[in-house]
C-alpha cells in the first residue's frame, strides 16, 4: 500500500497564504538542510526528505497546480503532469532545478558550474532604535569549508584523487538520443567533478568539506526596511577547488516596539487623554525613540485626531531625510465616577448647549432634513 503523501504546506514549514517568494525561500532554506554536503544523519532519510520538498515546490511554485491542489487536494493533480519524485534517481533530482537556484547551497546552480560557491541566508533582528542610528551587528553562523585535515582535497594526506574512468576526468558523459542527438549528462561515477577518491580523508569521509562556525561583524546602515537583504561579499561556502566564494544574505527583521508602529519613514503611536485635557489643553508625555517627550495638546482636540512630531521618525535610506512622529490621540472617557464628578459633569451639561457644537449641530441638520 502507498504510503500517504504529507500535505505540501506541511512539508515547506509555510502558511497556505504564503507568497511565491516566501515559498522559494523556505524551499532554498530547507534544501540546503538536507542536501547531502550538510546532513549529518542518515542519508536516506535525506534522500527521501529531499525528494518530498521538490515535489512539494513543483506544485506550490506552478501557480496553475496549486490552485488545483487548493482546491483538490492531492487528488486534484492526477493527470496534471506532475512527477513523482520518489521514483526519481536522487542526481537527477538534484540536477533538475540547477537553473532554478543561484545560491542557498542547494543543487548545481550556473553559478555552481561556472565555479562560484553557495550562498547563504540568515536573519539579523534589529530594535527601531538600531534602525534610527544604524549599528554594527554581529552575526554567528555555520557553513560549508574546506576540510582543515586533507586541506579541502577530499583524499588522505599524502594521497591524491585519480582522473575518472568514466567520463575522462570531463565530469560529463554523452548518451545516444537516437539519429542526429546526442545528450550530455553528469557522469554518474564522479558527479561532475572529474577525479575519483580512492584512499579518503578519514575526517570528511572524502567530501574535502566540514561544518564550521564563522562569526563576521556586519554594518546595518541607518534606515533600513524589514525585508531588507543585506549582502555580506564572500561570506557563503567556497565554489569547487577553492574558487570564488558565494556571500551570505542578511534578511533584515525589525523587532516589535511596544509603543512605536513604523508606516515608511513615519513612526506611529496612540496617546490616551482625559476629556478635561482634550477640552482645555494639556503638555502630555508621548514615547520616542530618543525617551519620552512633552507634546503639547491643543484645546479642543478631538478623539481620534492626529498630532505630528516633527523629524523624530527614521531616516531614508538614500536621503538621509527624517520622517515624522504621528501621535493619535484616544479621548478616553471614564466608565466610573465620583459623586462630585458626577455633580460637576451636570452643571457642565446645564451650561452648555450641545446643539451648537459644529459636529452636533450638523448631525441634527441631518435628521431633520432626512425624516422631516
Amino acid at each position: 500500500m502507498p504510503q500517504q503523501k504529507r500535505d505540501y504546506y506541511e512539508v515547506l514549514k509555510v502558511d497556505r497564504t504564503a507568497g511565491a517568494d516566501e515559498i522559494k525561500r523556505a524551499y532554498r532554506r530547507l534544501a540546503l538542510k538536507y542536501h547531502p554536503d550538510n546532513y549529518k544523519g542518515d542519508k536516506a532519510e535525506a534522500e527521501a526528505k529531499f525528494k518530498e520538498l521538490a515535489e512539494a515546490y513543483e506544485v506550490l511554485s506552478d501557480p496553475e497546480n496549486r490552485q488545483r491542489y487548493d482546491r483538490f487536494g492531492h487528488a486534484g493533480l492526477r493527470g496534471a503532469g506532475v512527477r513523482d519524485f520518489t521514483s526519481m534517481h536522487f542526481d537527477d533530482i538534484l540536477g533538475m532545478f540547477q537553473d532554478i537556484f543561484g545560491f542557498g547551497g542547494f543543487g548545481r546552480s550556473a553559478d555552481r558550474r561556472a565555479g562560484r560557491g553557495y550562498d547563504l541566508e540568515t536573519e539579523v533582528e534589529l530594535t527601531l532604535q538600531e534602525v534610527l542610528t544604524g549599528v554594527d551587528k554581529t552575526i554567528e553562523f555555520e557553513r560549508q569549508d574546506f576540510c582543515d585535515h586533507c586541506s579541502g582535497s577530499g583524499a588522505k594526506p599524502g594521497t591524491a584523487p585519480t582522473r575518472c574512468q568514466t567520463c575522462g576526468g570531463y565530469g560529463q558523459v554523452e548518451m545516444s538520443g537516437g539519429g542526429f542527438f546526442r545528450m550530455v549528462r553528469t557522469c554518474p561515477n564522479c558527479r561532475g567533478k572529474g577525479t575519483i577518491i580512492t584512499d579518503k580523508c578519514p575526517v570528511c569521509g572524502g567530501s574535502g568539506r566540514a561544518q564550521k562556525k564563522r562569526i563576521v561583524t556586519a554594518r546595518v546602515p541607518p534606515g533600513v526596511r524589514d525585508g531588507e537583504v543585506l549582502r555580506l561579499r564572500g561570506e557563503g561556502e567556497p565554489g569547487e577547488n577553492g574558487t570564488q566564494r558565494g556571500d551570505l544574505r542578511c534578511y533584515i527583521r525589525t523587532r516589535e516596539h511596544p509603543f512605536l508602529i513604523r508606516r515608511g519613514n513615519d513612526l506611529i503611536c496612540q496617546v490616551p487623554i482625559s476629556f478635561p485635557q482634550a477640552a482645555l489643553g494639556a503638555k502630555v508625555e508621548v514615547p520616542t525613540l530618543a525617551g519620552k517627550e512633552q507634546m503639547s495638546v491643543p484645546a479642543g482636540t478631538q478623539h481620534g485626531e492626529l498630532l505630528r512630531l516633527k523629524n523624530r521618525g527614521l531616516p531614508d535610506r538614500r536621503t538621509g531625510r527624517k520622517g515624522d512622529q504621528i501621535v493619535q490621540v484616544l479621548v478616553e472617557v471614564p466608565r466610573k465616577l465620583a459623586k462630585k464628578h458626577k455633580e460637576l459633569l451636570r452643571q457642565l451639561a446645564e451650561a452648555e448647549d450641545i446643539n451648537e457644537l459644529p459636529a452636533k449641530k450638523g448631525f441634527i441638520q441631518k435628521l431633520k432634513d432626512h425624516f422631516g
